[in-house]
């Protein structure tokens, strides 16, 4: 089992467990990660924390397997998720949260952080896209500045950097995201729905956009895309050639 669910109390409490990948997902954890969301549902739970085993959070999408277009499908509908629960929902992060780990970490509500945690986009050492999903949720729970540094110098954050300008929201460890979880759960249930529905109102999924999709997609065929994902399972520095 690569994800794990257990409950306390109300509290929901979703762990990544693939420590030999430092819970890089796979197309198989994905799914998995979604019935988690959907049990959670179906057992009345009023607060979700997602975590990772040690000694991260997660490490990013498993190369091996990002090719396969179903692997997409499914970190899409695992990220939407997270957005469309009623119920809130808490990133609990220890050590790198990078790449689809950024991404779950800004699909959640609040986040709590120790101050070893680190968070980042690297898809320009890869020669990869993002979607554009998560290109306006990272600047609307980040901000620009932080979401352009990210994105277009690969530049990775540290917890408190984040928490001075209010994206990482406390800092400490799985206890304390748990206990402020439990805090949660005795809060008016209707009340949270009614507000987070509001609030991802106001952050629709963007609308289809042509040259940015052109974009992308020849970007993930190209040359580069290739030798970077040769050049990180190689562990050598890629050689990049903007084809």
């Amino acid at each position: 089992m690569t994800v794990h669910l257990t409950f306390r109390d109300r509290v929901a409490l979703v762990t990544l467990d693939r420590p030999e990948r430092r819970n890089a997902v796979d197309h198989g954890t994905l799914l998995a990660l979604r019935q988690a969301q959907l049990d959670v549902l179906a057992a009345n739970a009023r607060c979700l924390v997602l975590t990772g085993a040690p000694p991260a959070f997660c490490a990013g999408a498993d190369l091996s397997d990002v090719e396969n277009g179903e692997f997409v499908k499914a970190l899409v509908a695992a990220l939407r998720g997270f957005t469309e629960m009623p119920i809130p929902t808490i990133a609990a992060i220890d050590g790198p949260a990078l790449g689809a780990g950024t991404q779950l970490v800004i699909a959640c509500d609040l986040r709590v952080a120790t101050e070893r945690s680190v968070f980042g986009i690297p898809a320009a050492k890869l020669g990869l896209v993002v979607d554009h999903w998560t290109i306006e949720r990272l600047a609307r729970e980040l901000g620009w500045s932080i979401a352009r540094a990210m994105l277009l110098a690969a530049q990775t954050y540290r917890s408190e950097q984040l928490h001075a300008i209010g994206a990482v929201h406390r800092i400490g460890g799985l206890d304390d995201a748990l206990g402020w979880a439990a805090e949660l759960a005795v809060l008016a249930p209707l009340t949270i729905s009614s507000h987070k529905l509001a609030l991802e109102q106001s952050a629709p999924f963007p609308a289809f956009d042509e040259l940015f999709e052109q974009a992308r997609d020849a970007a993930w065929a190209s040359h580069d895309a290739e030798e970077g994902r040769t050049a990180f399972l190689e562990k050598r520095p890629p050689n990049f050639r903007g084809r």
